[in-house]
C-alpha cells in the first residue's frame, strides 16, 4: 500500500516577522478633535458686524473734534479718521497697510482650514474679524480704494484712539502668543505632553 505524501511549497514565516503589514500610527489626540474653521469664521463675522455697526453709528451721530465724555476725561468717544495702522501708527503708509491686512486675512483662512484647537480658533477669529473691519474702511472709505481712512472713536486715558477692530486684533494676538508660550498647538495637542509621551516611549523601548 502506497501512501501519498504531499509536500507543501509554502515557506513558514520568518522569526520575528509580522503576519500583517503594520499600519502607521496616527495622532489620535489631534484627529479626534473637530475642525474649527466654522467657529473661526463665526467669531470673525460677529466681530466684523459689530465693528461696522459701531462705525456706522459713530459716523452718523458724531462730529470730529466734539468728543462725548463718558467717565470724565478718562473715557470718551472721539471721532477721528486714521490713515495709519492700529492706534494711529504708520500714518503715511496706508496703501501698504491695506496689502498687509489683505495678506493677514488670506493667511488666517489658510491656517483655519486645518485648525482643530478651539482657543486658536477664537484667537485667529478675533484677528480675522479685526483685520476685515479695518480692511473694509481702507477699501471703501474716503479718500479712495487702498487709501481709505479708518474710523476710530474710543479714547481711554492716554491710550491712542481705537475701534472695535483694533481691540479685536490686539486681544486676539495676545491670546495667540499666550497659547504659543504655554505649548498649545493649532492641531489641538499640547507640546509638553507630546514631549513627555516621546520620553516615556524612549524609556520603555
Amino acid at each position: 500500500m502506497r501512501n501519498d505524501v504531499r509536500v507543501s511549497t509554502e515557506r513558514p514565516p520568518e522569526s520575528g516577522a509580522e503576519e500583517s503589514d503594520p499600519k502607521p500610527a496616527s495622532d489620535g489626540a489631534s484627529e479626534s478633535q473637530p475642525l474649527r474653521l466654522r467657529t473661526l469664521l463665526i467669531i470673525a463675522a460677529v466681530l466684523l458686524g459689530l465693528d461696522l455697526l459701531t462705525k456706522t453709528i459713530v459716523v452718523a451721530t458724531m462730529t470730529p473734534g466734539k468728543p462725548i465724555y463718558l467717565i470724565g476725561d478718562w473715557a470718551r468717544l472721539s471721532l477721528i479718521r486714521n490713515p495709519g495702522a492700529a492706534f494711529s501708527m504708520a500714518t503715511g503708509m496706508t496703501w501698504l497697510l491695506t496689502l498687509v491686512a489683505a495678506a493677514v486675512v488670506i493667511g488666517v483662512i489658510r491656517i483655519g482650514r486645518t485648525l482643530r484647537s478651539l482657543p486658536w480658533a477664537i484667537g485667529l477669529g478675533m484677528v480675522l474679524g479685526g483685520a476685515l473691519g479695518n480692511l473694509v474702511d481702507r477699501l471703501f472709505r474716503a479718500p479712495g480704494p487702498l487709501q481709505g481712512h479708518v474710523v476710530d472713536f474710543v479714547a481711554v486715558g492716554w491710550w491712542p484712539v481705537f475701534n472695535v477692530a483694533d481691540s479685536s486684533i490686539v486681544c486676539g494676538a495676545i491670546l495667540l502668543v499666550a497659547l504659543t508660550v504655554f505649548g498649545f498647538e493649532p492641531d489641538g495637542t499640547r507640546m509638553h505632553r507630546q514631549q513627555e509621551a516621546s520620553t516615556a516611549e524612549g524609556e520603555t523601548a
